[in-house]
């Protein structure tokens, strides 16, 4: 599966939706992908929210990319990340403590209009 990423960009956010598997077989190209758009971006990126309500399976590679955004985005830029409460992206951002640094909203209007 090919990543592409399409970002939304809205006047102080820009949304970015992720595919609906990140493991390791396409983590390092939605990494990149990801790293492209927050670089692209630089000097007036406020917020990126990530958009994982589509993504129905995750592993530990996943968080990882999160992980990677979060270290490359300027400062004081936030990140926000989008995923369903009862779907597998929430359930391993919360069972690998990604939750306590990163926010994790049930749906994209909560995580745009917080």
């Amino acid at each position: 599966m090919t990543f592409f990423p399409n970002p939304y960009d809205l006047p102080e956010c820009t949304l970015l939706g992720f595919p609906s598997e990140i493991d390791l077989s396409n983590a390092d190209v939605v990494l990149v992908g990801a790293l492209d758009v927050v670089d692209a971006r630089r000097d007036r990126l406020r917020l990126l929210v990530l958009d994982l309500t589509r993504t129905h399976f995750m592993d530990s590679q996943g968080v990882r990319v999160i992980a990677g955004v979060r270290v490359r985005l300027p400062r004081p830029a936030q990140l926000r990340v989008a995923a369903r409460p009862d779907g597998v992206a929430s359930r391993v951002l919360e069972l690998t403590g990604m939750r306590r640094d990163v926010p994790v909203y049930d749906n994209l209007a909560e995580a745009i209009g917080s």
